[in-house]
């Protein structure tokens, strides 16, 4: 047989096992992330991880056995009827984040970082299904995800809830594997001749097509004809003992994930092989020196706003922050009384990204930084005021964009809405840098991909941060009623006091010799 022909017939069985080794190349690696853990920090990501299942569990039954479900004692045709016009919208919109989530990251989380890849050497194939398993550690996946389970149950009720899921299961595990082959697809066209400026125009391109199925009034109608109507349908199919159609639904998604697995793997394999512009660009861009500063706080400022936007993902994160909230909400057309939310929503991304180990963006500089003959109180004051601005920034373009179909606001509502703004900023950066002193990581985040802590550890943090902002906005809603202005103010102040006394109590940590060696010891490693 000619060597030629021999090659061709070789090459699907070389793909085939190669395939076979990246799958079993994951489990190593996921046990070396893990022996990194000691103590109780084990027995947290043991307890996480059990939380995470239960609460899953819950989420896909219970709902099931609420007042107005179907086919529940008290049952409403007409609670059961709205949540299922919803769910297809719901379906779509886990696709919507994921994507968003991924691509602004380059492709998703990292298995393994950069750096220990030089000397632990892992396929492509490897990095994408590491990827796949560690997406749904992302507080925003596992809300979706227990939303549209929790209404899937609502929606058919205790009858069938097994068989009605497991459509409902595998579209999530499509949309997450979609959601990977656009990122890597874009990453591979960002790493391209003239990449950023192509990403750049496709988002624009859709945002100004979304912009003009709103303002024309489409949008509705092409959500009803989405293609997730399908997996309603099958979830219905399913609790109602149609097998045939259901069995047909859950064999097609559960292909088409399958072939997205696949598909993100070559895509993977292709990115790899193209240098990281934007890395690259950064690491050996020259500038030219600037003026000397004027004072020490000024040469720490211009350290501190360097070293965010100077690094890949902050800028790629801080853009979606600053305008995705925004254009939601210009899209929905929310009210000033709503708006109190989104900067809850802003502060705790911004914080996310990299307020929650705010001092790993030194890396090795640390040591460098920490030789100078400065106060560590005023570096410490320049990173509070360099995460306040980030974060005031980012939900200052929200809100800029949220107004522009609101309306005019009354002076309560104006007020509530700012007011809103300082706390949860105020809150996001006192839990932050409280949790940057007292529990740091050794983070790359020069990566495009990098996470400031572990994907177990950011869904901890998110949650909180969610919780106290998202809670913190709905009391801003109540004032934004009041006849008096002045409601918010008297609520705003406390809370910014006691947001300022938790910065003063981490400042004097910060100050502590052993405790800042500590810090500095773990982001320099």
């Amino acid at each position: 047989m000619p060597r030629a022909a021999r090659t061709r017939r070789l090459a699907p069985r070389r793909v085939l096992s190669g395939g076979v080794e990246a799958t079993r190349d994951v489990l190593p690696l996921l046990r070396f992330r893990a022996a990194g853990l000691r103590g109780g920090a084990k027995r947290v990501a043991a307890l996480g991880f059990l939380l995470i299942g239960t609460l899953t569990v819950l989420a896909a039954w219970l709902p099931a056995y609420l007042a107005g479900a179907a086919g529940s004692a008290g049952s409403g045709v007409l609670e059961s009827t709205e949540v299922m016009l919803l769910l297809p919208s719901a379906y779509l919109g886990v696709l919507v984040i994921a994507v968003v989530s991924s691509a602004a990251s380059g492709g998703g989380r990292e298995l393994m970082t950069r750096e220990q890849g030089v000397a632990f050497p892992v396929s492509s194939t490897t990095d994408h299904l590491g990827a796949l398993l560690m997406a749904p550690l992302n507080i925003a996946w596992l809300l979706q995800s227990w939303v549209v389970l929790g209404a899937t149950a609502f929606v058919v009720g205790p009858t069938g809830l097994l068989a009605a899921q497991v459509p409902v299961l595998l579209w999530l595990f499509v949309a997450t594997a979609l959601a990977q082959v656009i990122s890597w697809a874009a990453e591979w066209v960002r790493r391209g001749p003239r990449g950023a400026w192509v990403v750049r125009g496709t988002v624009a391109g859709l945002a100004a097509a979304a912009a003009v199925l709103v303002a024309t009034d489409r949008l509705v109608p092409l959500l009803d004809e989405a293609p997730t109507v399908r997996v309603l349908l099958a979830a219905l199919d399913g609790s109602e003992g149609r097998w045939l159609l259901w069995l047909r639904t859950v064999a097609i998604l559960a292909a088409a994930g399958l072939a997205a697995v696949v598909l993100g793997a070559v895509l993977a394999r292709a990115v790899s092989r193209r240098p990281a512009r934007d890395e690259l660009r950064v690491e050996s861009s020259v500038r030219p020196p600037r003026a000397h500063p004027a004072s020490d706080l000024v040469a720490l400022l211009r350290t501190d706003r360097a070293g965010i936007w100077r690094s890949v993902p902050l800028r790629r994160g801080m853009a979606v922050l600053a305008l995705l909230p925004g254009l939601v909400s210009l899209a929905g057309a929310l009210d000033w009384q709503m708006l109190t939310i989104l900067p809850g929503l802003v502060a705790s991304g911004g914080a996310l990204l990299f307020g929650v180990n705010s001092w790993c963006l030194d890396g090795r500089g640390a040591l460098w930084r920490d030789s100078l003959p400065v106060s560590p109180l005023l570096v410490f004051t320049s990173r509070v005021l360099v995460l306040l601005e980030v974060l005031l920034l980012a939900t200052a373009g929200t809100l800029v964009l949220a107004s522009l179909r609101a309306g005019l606001p009354t002076l309560p509502e104006l007020v509530a809405v700012l007011c809103a703004a300082v706390v949860v900023t105020m809150q996001a950066v006192s839990g932050s840098l409280r949790w940057s002193v007292r529990r740091p990581f050794a983070v790359d985040m020069r990566s495009a991909r990098a996470t400031p802590a572990p994907p177990l550890v950011m869904v901890g943090y998110s949650a909180r941060l969610a919780f106290a902002t998202t809670f913190t906005g709905m009391v801003f809603i109540a004032t934004s009623r009041a006849p008096d202005w002045r409601w918010s103010v008297l609520l705003a102040l406390p809370l910014v006091l006691f947001s300022a006394y938790r910065l003063v109590r981490v400042s004097g940590e910060w100050a502590d010799p052993e405790r800042r060696s500590l810090v500095i010891a773990t982001v320099a490693g």
